[in-house]
C-alpha cells in the first residue's frame, strides 16, 4: 500500500469583473476496496457566498459553490491524501457471455448498480463501420473466453492501436473521430473502452482521478502525467468491478488515485461552472502534482 498526496490547482482569470458565478467541483476522492481516504482540503478564493457538499447519483462527493459579488478570478485548490493498494487478480474467470446474461437479468440493488453503465451515452455511443467498435471487440470477445482475459486483451489492443496525442481532441470531439483517427488522450481512450465494453453487453464505467507523475525506479514514465487522468472499470460478475487503464495498458491500474466515476466524462468533470458578467473573456490554468509520500 502506498500513500499519495495530490495537489490540484485550478484558476480562472476573467477579462472583466464577473457579477455572479456558480461552480460544481468533483475533486474529493472516494473510498474503494483498494483506496482509503485520509484527508481532503479544498481552498477557494474568493470565499464563496454559498457552498454545499452533496453526493451525486453515482456516490461521488460533489461541492457546489456560488460567488454572488464582483470578482475577477476564481481559485480552487484541492489537497488530498489517500492510501492505495493494487487489487488482486481474480482467481476465476467467468465466460464473458455469462456475465452479459447476468447483467441483463439483474434485479433489485444489482440492477440499480449496473443499469446506468449498460446504456450508451452521447460521449460513448455505438459506432459501427470498418474502424468502429466491432473492429476492437470481435477479435477479443470470442465464444467462451473469460471476461477478465478478453477485457485485458481489449485494453492492450487499444493501447497498441491508438496514439497518445495531446491537442488532437477536446471534450467535444466525437468518439467516431477518435476511432477513425486512432489517436487522442486518456479521456478518449477511456470513452472508447467503455463504449466497446457496453457494445457487447458488459457494464462499464468511466473513472476520473490521477496517476503518479514520477515512475517507480527502473520503470518507464507513464503517459497522462501532470493532469487529471481517466480510465475505466468493467463489471466482471462474481469478481465485481475491475479497473483498467488503456492509456498505459494496465489491468489493474498500478498507481492510480480514484476521485469518482460515472457514465462518461460529463458525470465527473473535475470543475465546471458558469459566470455572469459583461464579457471580456477568461483564461484557465490547471496544475496537478501527485507524489508518493509513504
Amino acid at each position: 500500500m502506498t500513500r499519495f498526496r495530490v495537489v490540484h490547482r485550478t484558476e480562472y482569470a476573467y477579462g472583466r469583473s464577473m457579477a455572479d458565478g456558480f461552480t460544481s467541483v468533483h475533486l474529493a476522492p472516494r473510498g474503494t476496496p483498494a483506496q482509503v481516504v485520509h484527508s481532503v482540503a479544498l481552498r477557494i478564493e474568493p470565499q464563496p457566498d454559498e457552498m454545499e457538499h452533496v453526493t451525486d447519483q453515482f456516490g461521488n462527493a460533489v461541492t457546489l459553490l456560488a460567488v454572488h459579488r464582483p470578482h475577477t478570478a476564481l481559485l480552487l485548490e484541492s489537497v488530498i491524501e489517500v492510501d492505495v493498494s493494487v487489487p488482486p487478480t481474480p482467481v476465476a474467470d467467468t465466460p464473458w457471455e455469462a456475465v452479459v446474461a447476468a447483467a441483463a437479468g439483474a434485479s433489485g440493488a444489482l440492477a440499480c448498480d449496473l443499469g446506468p453503465y449498460l446504456a450508451h451515452t452521447d460521449q460513448t455511443p455505438f459506432v459501427g463501420g470498418v474502424s468502429g467498435l466491432p473492429s476492437l471487440t470481435a477479435p477479443e470477445f470470442t465464444p467462451g473466453r473469460g471476461v477478465v482475459e478478453a477485457t485485458r486483451a481489449l485494453c492492450s489492443r487499444i493501447f497498441s492501436e491508438f496514439r497518445f496525442e495531446p491537442g488532437f481532441t477536446d471534450v467535444t470531439t466525437p468518439l467516431a473521430a477518435v476511432l477513425a483517427e486512432r489517436r487522442g488522450v486518456c479521456q478518449d481512450f477511456a470513452h472508447v473502452t467503455v463504449a466497446a465494453l457496453r457494445s457487447v453487453g458488459l457494464p462499464a464505467r468511466y473513472v476520473s482521478g490521477y496517476i503518479e507523475t514520477a515512475p517507480p525506479p527502473g520503470e518507464p514514465k507513464l503517459v497522462g502525467v501532470d493532469a487529471s487522468h481517466a480510465w475505466c472499470a468493467v463489471w466482471a460478475g462474481e469478481a465485481g468491478w475491475l479497473d483498467l487503464d488503456p492509456t498505459n495498458d494496465q489491468m489493474p491500474p498500478l498507481r492510480h488515485i480514484t476521485v469518482g466515476w460515472g457514465r462518461d466524462y460529463h458525470d465527473v468533470t473535475p470543475v465546471r461552472g458558469v459566470v455572469i458578467g459583461s464579457g471580456g473573456g477568461q483564461t484557465l490554468s490547471v496544475a496537478v502534482d501527485v507524489a508518493a509520500i509513504g
